[in-house]
């Protein structure tokens, strides 16, 4: 795989992602660039620090009864649950504290959420979190089936976004497009990689990356 470049956030310390350049397929696109964030979701004291960043965009007046967890984010969503509470958030939950949940696949890829958790996202107020997002694709089926559980989307946080709105709701990222100019994301079909021959360096998700045995 190719050296990664780190990029440090210029207003939070502790911050940063490690770019790897190259050929990326993803479930929804290919992209040029691979953005690694195993420590930031892994490591305590990075994911903290994540949590405390992506907390400034709520404040108080603000309801958060649930954060749905997407691309492995657990952790960040639990430190980030804490800050939303010691940053004055409110929650609506009869034990006054915040769910942390994560949804389920089936065998056709669909998004589901278990009857035991619909407890979670009924009448609640729900902040989506993302590691990246960039077609909207994953972002629009969360959405989706979290309004189908009874759920109202009052927000989206993300890592790295190139999107500042999906479907009326606003996207807060700790990083954009403009500070990746170089990162591209194409349709499979419409990929200039594969057009310029260039071979695909790895198959990844919201989980990680496999490269590809040549």
């Amino acid at each position: 795989m190719n050296p990664y470049t780190k990029i440090q956030s210029p207003r939070h310390e502790g911050v940063f992602l490690k770019v790897i350049p190259g050929h990326f397929v993803t479930p929804n696109s290919h992209i040029n660039s691979y953005i690694d964030m195993t420590t930031m979701k892994s490591r305590q004291s990075e994911a903290r620090a994540s949590a405390k960043a992506l907390a400034e965009s709520y404040v108080r007046g603000t309801v958060v009864d649930t954060i749905v967890c997407m691309d492995n984010t657990e952790v960040i969503g639990a430190y980030l649950a804490e800050e939303l509470t010691e940053n004055g958030v409110e929650n609506k939950n009869l034990h006054r504290t915040m769910y942390v949940l994560t949804p389920e696949y089936d065998t056709y890829g669909q998004m589901i959420f278990r009857d035991n958790t619909r407890i979670m996202l009924q009448d609640k107020h729900v902040l989506l979190l993302l590691a990246s997002t960039t077609t909207g694709r994953t972002m629009k089926s969360a959405m989706k089936a979290i309004r189908v559980h009874g759920g109202e989307v009052v927000g989206v946080s993300a890592i790295f976004s190139t999107m500042t709105e999906v479907d009326g709701v606003a996207v807060h990222a700790l990083y954009s497009g403009a500070d990746l100019p170089a990162y591209e994301s194409h349709m499979a079909d419409e990929c200039k990689m594969c057009e310029s021959g260039i071979p695909v360096d790895a198959i990844c998700n919201g989980f990680g990356y496999t490269e590809v045995n040549r």
